[in-house]
């Protein structure tokens, strides 16, 4: 059975996660804690944040297939699941090519690092896959409990449920700002996102949504960025959650931009929970 990740989760970048953070989102009542910017594979900060929290789910967001080789992260998921296979899932993904030289026949890469990851033991229930294009999609239904896409909106929701099919876990990621500043929330949001708008995983994938080479332009159209990063009250931020669930999503992981992430996060818990 697929790890229970809830409705709701806290996502945040490997830099910033934190034991202390993770306890908080449990005590808001989050129901997972996803692990983002490509946290090492020997997995220790994962154990290390399983061992300080109850109940919140921990997942990678992802473990980088080029990056950190799928035996080590397979002998690191058996060694975690011990004692917290119920509460530990495990993302992992090729990310996008200008990250690496070596990002080569991405598919290839996906399917003999799964293939590899099985042989080590580790279960497709225990697994999620980053995925954003049909194929890949495809593969995280077939190959893994599901995907976990990085900065869509709910346009690449509704294309995804329509690929993977139902019962297959879709728990895309979603930034928000609790302000009605919507100049600085926006100048926030487009700092973010800016870098993805060019790089060619992502902008294929927004072009696949219907975006326009213009909404690509420029650090991003404010329709786009609107979508991209939830911003005005915590009654419209909830809104645009919905927007996921509405489209497809089981889970959303969510992160918070600004100075004060942890306030913001415990606002919007007081309206979705």
């Amino acid at each position: 059975m697929t790890v229970d990740i809830g409705r709701y989760g806290v996502w945040t970048c490997a830099s910033e996660a934190t034991p202390a953070f993770a306890r908080l989102a449990e005590d808001l009542g989050y129901t997972a804690f996803w692990i983002g910017g490509s946290p090492p594979g020997d997995l220790e900060l994962i154990e290390r944040i399983l061992d300080k929290t109850d109940r919140i789910a921990v997942a990678t967001g992802i473990v980088n297939m080029w990056k950190d080789d799928a035996t080590v992260v397979g002998e690191s998921y058996l060694r975690i699941a011990e004692r917290h296979a119920d509460r530990f899932l495990l993302g992992v993904g090729v990310g996008h090519p200008e990250a690496t030289s070596e990002y080569q026949k991405p598919m290839d890469k996906v399917r003999s690092y799964l293939a590899t990851l099985d042989e080590r033991g580790v279960p497709k229930h225990g697994m999620i896959l980053a995925a954003l294009g049909p194929l890949a999609l495809r593969v995280s239904a077939e190959r893994t409990a599901g995907a976990h896409p990085y900065i869509t909106t709910p346009r690449h929701t509704r294309l995804a449920r329509e690929i993977i099919g139902e019962g297959v876990l879709l728990a895309p990621e979603q930034k928000i700002m609790l302000t009605t500043d919507v100049a600085e929330a926006r100048e926030r949001i487009r700092s973010n996102a800016r870098r993805y708008l060019g790089l060619t995983n992502y902008h294929r994938s927004f072009l696949r949504e219907g975006w326009s080479e213009e909404d690509l332009s420029d650090g991003g159209s404010d329709e786009l960025i609107d979508l991209l990063g939830l911003h005005g009250t915590v009654h419209q931020v909830a809104a645009g959650l919905q927007a996921h669930f509405d489209a497809g999503a089981d889970h959303v992981g969510i992160q918070a931009l600004g100075d004060d992430p942890a306030d913001q996060l415990a606002t919007l818990a007081g309206v979705i929970s």
